[in-house]
């Protein structure tokens, strides 16, 4: 898989659609108990709203959409409701694979798998194996993932790989050992729900990433709400350390 250059070393080119999403899915439960409904019935309901994103993604000419599935700290929810979130990711995963692999979608999964079933994780694989040519939109889910973990494991990783090195290495370096080294760094992130962090999602990826909240809640996350998030993305000033006025001059 191709390596792309860091926005903090290079200047990625304009587009005014963004190549690389990713999203925080947040809300699930909240649109539940506002329906007197089971958290759970609102994690179901999110996983139609992931359909749609894809869509809506694929028709809109995103090549990367990266969506935060599970955090390494959302096993310190109940466990009854951790227990069914894996079992919807397992069905998700046995139901939606196929239709991906129609639509030339590619899927992978990031995060640290050694929690997971065995049958769940033969499953991840089954599912990239798959997808794995496809070459229409990756669809990236982020499971048991987090942005600390992620530098981590590839900082450890790579002084493992070139233990004469330790203290002299390169971002460059480093990038070849991170997650989601086959993809380019995201334009758009996209956190619903109201709340305003990035809860430890791809930390080292979201340097010079466009930040956009929205108060809609994941399940109600629908087209019209996509297609506010691309309009405010197109109305910003993305200058990497330069000056307005260099954009202009350019």
């Amino acid at each position: 898989m191709a390596l792309f250059s860091s926005s903090t070393k290079s200047i990625p080119a304009p587009a005014n659609i963004p190549k690389h999403i990713a999203v925080i899915m947040d809300g699930n439960g909240r649109w539940a108990k506002k329906r007197f409904l089971p958290r759970v019935a609102g994690h179901k309901r999110g996983v139609e709203a992931v359909r749609s994103m894809v869509k809506s993604c694929a028709a809109a000419g995103v090549e990367y959409l990266t969506l935060f599935a599970f955090s390494s700290e959302n096993w310190r929810r109940p466990p009854e409701e951790v227990s069914f979130l894996m079992g919807l990711f397992m069905d998700a995963l046995n139901g939606e694979v196929n239709k991906l692999h129609q639509n030339n979608i590619r899927m992978m999964v990031i995060g640290d798998r050694s929690p997971f079933s065995p049958d769940l994780c033969a499953r991840i694989e089954a599912a990239e194996t798959l997808t794995r040519n496809n070459s229409g939109l990756t669809l990236t889910i982020a499971a048991n993932y987090g942005g600390r973990w992620d530098m981590l494991q590839a900082i450890n990783r790579m002084a493992l790989a070139s233990t004469a090195k330790a203290g002299h290495f390169s971002e460059e370096e480093l990038a070849q050992y991170l997650a989601m080294k086959y993809a380019p760094e995201p334009d758009l992130f996209i956190r619903t729900g109201g709340e305003k962090r990035i809860s430890n999602f791809l930390l080292w990826q979201l340097a010079y990433t466009e930040l956009y909240f929205t108060d809609t809640l994941w399940p109600d996350f629908d087209q019209d709400a996509f297609d506010l998030a691309i309009q405010s993305y197109q109305k910003r000033e993305r200058r990497f350390g330069r000056t307005s006025e260099q954009l202009t001059e350019g």
